[in-house]
């Protein structure tokens, strides 16, 4: 079983017309429903969070069950709502508004047995440091736990930075997250913008160098449509993307190349040509509005 703990929110994204969609999103959601869609069933794929008791909360956990994706632990926060975001797009970059402060998915890890049940059984299980900067300090330590003891018990995580500094108090905030994360993590899935940002990284070689030395043993880095660089285990290697394409959204492509690698790396794929399907299912989302990618992606 493949599972994501993170935040859902509803998303309101660009049509074609000219007015608003209400979809719903969130980073390690993104990515679990791109590892359902390349899993195509061969392993189970399990969302948690926490949602609330009205009507949208409801749609979600709807949307969450109907793509085929585990809801059993999407458990609800009496009298809360989830979060909400609106994207803007320009030029085929996007920008984002958010309501979140009062998210249900801030408590997802008020239950420290309800997270054992979560992750019980997982091979894989997928964090980010959204997941984290959206917990209070208590919950962060508990998910911490959890994830220590999914990991015991034979899981591998894997581990996105996707800093975004806004959900912080400040950047040293951030970084000691992070840093008590990474002995946790088997499988560090960053993008260069964001260590560079955070940890002053100058090149993604940096970033590799950095990540391998505190432990963690497979570091793929992303960089936009330049290289993909990355050492898993003994192998290094740099993936050059086959197809660059002018985005409609940019939406979610960082997270359906997350998912997608690790479908690809859960079916046995090697580390260099998963980074290939993973790069060509993200050039395939930014042609796609909203962070949700197709099927036929």
């Amino acid at each position: 079983m493949f599972a994501a703990i993170g935040e859902c929110l509803a998303e309101f994204a660009p049509n074609e017309a000219g007015g608003y969609a209400l979809g719903f999103a969130g980073d390690t959601f993104n990515a679990a429903w791109a590892a359902r869609v390349g899993l195509r069933g061969a392993v189970p794929v399990r969302y948690v969070t926490a949602i609330g008791t009205d009507w949208m909360s409801d749609a979600m956990r709807a949307r969450i069950e109907a793509a085929g994706i585990d809801a059993a632990f999407v458990r609800r926060v009496e009298g809360a709502s989830v979060g909400l975001y609106v994207i803007r797009v320009e030029a085929g970059e996007r920008s984002f508004a958010y309501w979140r402060r009062q998210s249900a998915a801030t408590h997802l890890a008020d239950d420290p047995a309800f997270l054992a049940r979560a992750l019980a059984g997982a091979r894989l299980v997928l964090v980010s440091g959204i997941t984290l900067a959206i917990l209070p300090p208590a919950g962060r330590a508990a998910l911490l736990d959890a994830l220590g003891a999914a990991r015991a018990a034979g899981a591998e995580i894997a581990f996105d930075t996707n800093y975004r500094p806004a959900l912080w108090r400040d950047a040293d905030e951030a970084r000691e997250t992070v840093r008590r994360v990474l002995p946790l993590v088997d499988i560090a899935l960053p993008t260069f913008e964001d260590e560079a940002a955070l940890f002053g990284d100058a090149a993604p070689a940096a970033t590799v160098a950095r990540l391998a030395a505190a432990g963690v043993r497979d570091v793929v880095v992303k960089n936009g449509t330049a290289a993909t660089l990355g050492r898993c285990g003994a192998e290094s290697f740099e993936v050059v993307p086959r197809e660059v394409v002018t985005p409609v959204d940019s939406t979610g492509a960082g997270d359906a190349f997350n998912g997608t690698f690790l479908a690809c790396r859960l079916q046995g794929m090697a580390p260099a040509a998963a980074v290939a399907a993973a790069q060509a299912v993200a050039a395939r989302a930014v042609l796609t509005r909203g962070a949700l990618i197709a099927d036929e992606a």
